[in-house]
Parts: structure tokens; C-alpha cells; sequence
């Protein structure tokens, strides 16, 4: 299986260096892969360096707690577009999310999908703090919020993605908008080409991964995200 144009190649850790975002860049462009993510600070130097590579740029926002305000956000959001991402991973509110809040999340992921309409919008529920409910009620607001994707976590939580939550995702999703054609990116834990196939089987249409090198070799990698 190619799973190049699943990749969202993925460097987001405090340490990276603009001649790692070099290399990451130039590793996507090399294997075609769908995206690079990286942090606000290094979107306009990734979308210089991708130019017409047609390699897209992601960026995270609320990053990694989802603990901001919605207009914060919302500001966030609007000047990594500016930069030049071309798509938003947000995190979601999290402690609304177990307090059971779900007007307050919704409201936060709508904020950030009014500042940027025209970039593509993934929210990341960070699944692994979540029960099987709130999971559902995380999706279905993400959804009804204007989401283009739902995400299952950051890669700095406790755990990461399993095709379990991915397929109970895609379960809310069919159930709620059938119509919208909400999509589903897998992140975190994705070590393997076996990994990746399991996501991809259970529902995902993306990977967040800082070991895509790796997958498209076939080879197992360490990585955490």
C-alpha cells in the first residue's frame, strides 16, 4: 500500500531547529508526502521551502493543551494563515470536554473555523483522556462546528491513536453528516506500516506522523507522534 499521500510528516517538539524544518521539508517534497506539520513559528519558512512542491503546510493551534480562549484561538488560527498554513490542527477544550460542556467546546472550535474559512480545519479531541461517550459527544461537536476533520490526539497525551477510536469516530460521523464528508486523521502511536494500515482500514484518510521516512520504507520507527 502507498501511504505517502496519507503522511502528514510531522515535527512539532520543542527542540526543532530551522535546519530540522529544512529537512523535513525536504524529505516530504522527496516522498510526496500529503503535508508537513509543523509549529506557528516555522510556517513560513516550511511554505517557502515547499513552495510548488504541492506539499501542503499544517500548523497546530492551542497546542498541545487546548487551553486557551476561544478568541485566542481564533487569533492563533488567522496568523499561521496568514503565514501561509494551509490547514489548522486545533485542540479542543479539554477540560470542557470532561466537565461534560459541550456548548462551551463546540463554541471554542467555531470560533477558530470563523477566523480561518478557507484553510482546512482538523480538531483534535485528545482521545485518550476522553471516555467512549465524551469521544462521541467531542465528534459530533467538532462536526456541527464546521470541522473538516476530527483528530484522535496530539502525541503529547498519554496514549495516542487505535483503529478502536477511529472507527468509533467515523461511527459518529456517518451517524451525524453523512453529508459533510468529515474526515479522520490518525495520530500519534503510528509506528508501523501495520499501524497505518489499521488506521487507514478502520476509517482515517490521514496520518500524523514524525516517522513517515519510516513507513514508506516499510520499517518500524519510534517515533511518538
Amino acid at each position: 500500500m502507498n501511504l505517502a499521500p496519507y503522511i502528514d510528516h510531522t515535527l512539532l517538539k520543542a527542540t526543532a531547529t530551522p535546519a530540522d524544518i529544512q529537512t523535513l521539508c525536504q524529505e516530504a517534497a522527496t516522498h510526496g508526502f500529503y503535508a508537513v506539520c509543523v509549529n506557528p513559528a516555522y510556517v513560513a519558512q516550511a511554505k517557502a521551502m515547499l513552495g510548488e512542491s504541492g506539499v501542503k503546510v499544517a500548523t497546530v493551534c492551542g497546542f498541545p493543551l487546548g487551553a486557551l480562549t476561544p478568541d485566542q484561538k481564533a487569533v492563533e488560527a488567522r496568523l499561521s494563515a496568514e503565514a501561509g498554513a494551509d490547514e489548522i490542527d486545533m485542540v479542543i477544550h479539554i477540560g470542557a470536554a470532561l466537565a461534560g460542556d459541550w456548548d462551551t467546546v463546540e463554541a471554542d472550535i467555531r470560533a477558530v473555523r470563523q477566523a480561518v474559512p478557507e484553510q482546512v480545519l482538523k480538531v483534535i479531541i485528545e482521545t485518550c483522556y476522553l471516555s467512549d461517550d465524551q469521544k462521541r459527544h467531542a465528534t459530533r461537536a467538532a462536526v456541527q462546528a464546521g470541522a473538516d476533520f476530527v483528530k484522535t490526539s496530539t502525541g503529547f497525551g498519554t496514549g495516542g491513536a487505535t483503529p478502536q477510536d477511529v472507527a468509533l469516530m467515523a461511527e459518529v460521523i456517518a451517524a451525524c453528516a453523512p453529508e459533510r464528508q468529515v474526515q479522520i486523521k490518525a495520530a500519534g502511536g503510528v509506528r508501523t506500516p501495520a499501524d497505518a494500515e489499521a488506521m487507514i482500514a478502520a476509517g482515517a484518510t490521514r496520518l500524523g506522523t514524525s516517522g513517515g521516512v519510516g513507513l514508506v520504507s516499510g520499517q518500524s520507527n519510534g517515533a511518538g507522534y
